[in-house]
């Protein structure tokens, strides 16, 4: 698994350990997710902008989800 964060990894553990669900889809929620971070007006341009990138890459990908 590549370097993720501490809050991240806490995620992971509820998931895991069946404290939250777990969402089959998962790229699409990774993309919806990003999607919806890079329109929130509210956040830094610059981090509505790695989210645009990280969904637009994720759309791109030859993925089956």
């Amino acid at each position: 698994m590549t370097d993720i964060s501490n809050t991240t990894k806490q995620v992971v553990n509820q998931i895991a350990s069946g404290d939250i669900g777990y969402v089959a889809k998962s790229i699409k929620c990774a993309i919806t997710t990003l999607d919806d971070i890079a329109n929130d007006e509210s956040l830094p341009q610059a981090v509505r902008n790695k989210a645009a990138f990280a969904a637009a890459n994720l759309h791109l990908s030859d993925h089956e989800d």
